[in-house]
């Protein structure tokens, strides 16, 4: 397959000179409006497979933009209770809940999904209008599959992030102002055909290596799973992602590093992945990503240079760790019978996600004696991010905000843990079970599992979310459903899937936000009201003074406005259907 980036649109050139010579007996009706035989148009694009695949590639480009799988989203994680940021960065205002519906994210996202959304809409439109006989059998079937999969997944951020979207199906100019539909009505009308018809269409993988990267029948399947989750239709969720788990088409990774880095992607764990490459197309800046999704063409991330250190490391470390998730790493208490763990102290999945002041190894080339790693220590800082930066390989970020790591929407990690989620939350699902699938993701991480605490404690196992440094204990618990899904909740997934694009959209689904912004808040007033018995002590350090920033957001907080943002004033203004 011929890959290459195409913006496909009706193009008209006309000639507007002649030659004097033929002047006088030229028609001017005539001569002023020939069609360049070599232009692409409208009329003579949508005809053949390698068209509609070189459109589809457009699609697929859409993923790259920043604001949904670049730095966008780490604005959108600041808001949760596993990040923080400064006064003086842009974050502060999604960090405070002051941000607008003319903020940048906000305005950003919408108009980037829809872009997607169009682009889909395109090839879905005209394939029907295509001469059958130029495809191959079921061609046309997986060239629709992936569109509509692709749709379906526009339209889940969407929903998940403004709470309704605009339904728009018809790839058109006209006939935009339309109403708002409900995300219940999103789902019915578009999110669910559509991942249904690419589950039936797509392959379980792709034989050719250029096709890496494509959505696959695991894709639509994993995310039919998550719209059931969040619709709380577990069983159905239940169903959808033990399909994936016994396909076998997928596994962990023996590390879980290998999902952060630029050399082991489309890995086994993989199954909806966006690529991005640090040398294709060199001197673009990583924020203009919009490009063909696969290695061959792919252009570079900007997300890295948020969370890499500004101490001459090539970031800006707008994006921080904040004490309850580094606390809640190093509570995750390594299993020293697990081969993985060898000399290390902390756990391979905090070496992966996090940089504490007394990280073990290197970080961009040097180890933590290094003082300019943690600049703003004097300003409460504890941790920085790993996640999706070059620590493993460079010395500073790429130039230009390029990184070349890809980002993973959905992972089996994740699959497993919304598996268990979904037993535990269903009346006749299995805790047993979810258990399970819980320890594969701890036993991964080189951690204890639940199994372990439980067999060595009477049957019981620690709330880990629960802060020692405040609290002095973490209380015992027996395994009941909701005890297993307040760890799934606070733990589990926080501490796997931090800074991957799920934390905030989680906390809304089970309606925690208010409760999990205020342990927060009542951990940091009580840190500020003992400021002499944690400043440089263990296990946090923190360093001259306690970041309170979260406070405000605490105060702030309103369900009915903070949930999902506001649509953006650019919608409001243009279309006249709202």
């Amino acid at each position: 397959m011929i890959q290459y980036k195409i913006k496909p649109k009706a193009l008209s050139i006309t000639i507007m000179v002649c030659s004097l010579l033929f002047l006088s007996s030229c028609n001017e009706s005539e001569y002023l409006n020939v069609d360049n035989p070599n232009s692409v148009t409208e009329a003579t694009f949508w005809k053949t497979p390698l068209q509609f695949n070189s459109a589809l590639n457009a699609t697929y480009g859409a993923m790259q933009f920043s604001a949904i799988s670049g730095s966008g989203l780490s604005e959108e994680e600041v808001r949760a209770d596993i990040a923080d940021t400064y006064t003086f960065f842009r974050p502060l205002i999604y960090r405070q809940l002051t941000y607008t519906d003319n903020s940048p994210q906000v305005v950003n996202k919408w108009t980037q999904l829809y872009i997607g959304i169009f682009r889909a809409n395109q090839i879905i439109n005209k394939i029907e209008e295509a001469d059958a006989t130029a495809f191959a059998p079921k061609q046309k079937e997986t060239i629709i599959a992936q569109a509509r999969c692709l749709r379906a997944f526009f339209y889940f951020q969407l929903v998940h992030t403004y709470g309704k979207a605009i339904i728009r199906t018809e790839a058109t100019a006209t006939g935009l102002n339309k109403g708002l539909s409900s995300i219940a009505e999103v789902n019915a009308a578009i999110i669910i055909p559509d991942l249904v018809y690419a589950k039936d269409n797509l392959p379980p993988t792709w034989v050719d290596s250029k096709d890496k990267g494509r959505l696959t029948w695991g894709t639509a399947t994993s995310l039919l799973g998550k719209v059931y989750l969040y619709d709380k239709k577990w069983t159905e969720a239940a169903n959808e992602f033990k399909l994936v788990i016994d396909s076998q088409i997928y596994s962990l990774t023996p590390n879980v590093l290998d999902n952060f880095t630029d050399q082991n992607e489309f890995n086994s764990e993989s199954i909806l992945e966006v690529a991005y490459s640090a040398t294709a197309n060199p001197g673009a800046s990583g924020a203009n990503t919009d490009d063909t999704p696969f290695a061959a063409g792919a252009e570079a991330n900007d997300v890295a240079s948020q969370y890499a250190s500004i101490g001459g490391f090539g970031g800006f470390n707008t994006v921080i760790s904040n004490y309850y998730l580094h606390e809640l790493f190093l509570s995750d208490e390594i299993d020293p019978a697990n081969a993985i763990n060898t000399t290390n102290a902390q756990s391979r999945r905090l070496t992966a996600s996090i940089c504490p002041k007394d990280f073990e190894g290197k970080y961009f080339g040097v180890d933590n004696t290094n003082q300019q790693v943690h600049a703003y220590r004097g300003l409460g800082l504890t941790a920085l991010v790993k996640k999706y930066t070059n620590w493993y390989q460079a010395t500073s970020e790429y130039p230009l905000n390029r990184s070349g790591i890809n980002f993973r929407h959905i992972r089996l990690a994740d699959v497993y843990l919304m598996y268990a989620e979904a037993l535990v939350s269903s009346p006749s699902g299995d805790v047993n079970e979810a258990i399970k699938y819980i320890d594969l993701v701890r036993e991964r991480a080189g951690v204890k599992t639940l199994k372990q605490y439980l067999t060595a404690n009477g049957n019981t196992f620690p709330q880990l979310n629960i802060s020692k440094q405040v609290h002095g204990t973490q209380p015992m618990v027996a395994p009941t459903k909701a005890n297993i899904l307040t760890h799934i909740q606070m733990v589990e997934r926080p501490l796997e899937l931090c800074f991957e694009g799920h934390r905030w959209k989680d906390l809304v689904r089970w309606g925690k936000v208010k409760e999990a912004l205020q342990t927060v808040a009542d951990d940091l007033n009580w840190r500020s009201a003992n400021l002499i018995d944690v400043l440089d002590k263990a296990p946090l350090n923190i360093s001259g003074s306690v970041n309170l920033l979260e406070l405000t957001a605490n105060q702030n907080y309103k369900s009915a406005v903070h949930d999902y943002f506001p649509l953006p004033a650019t919608e409001l203004q243009t279309n006249t259907g709202l």
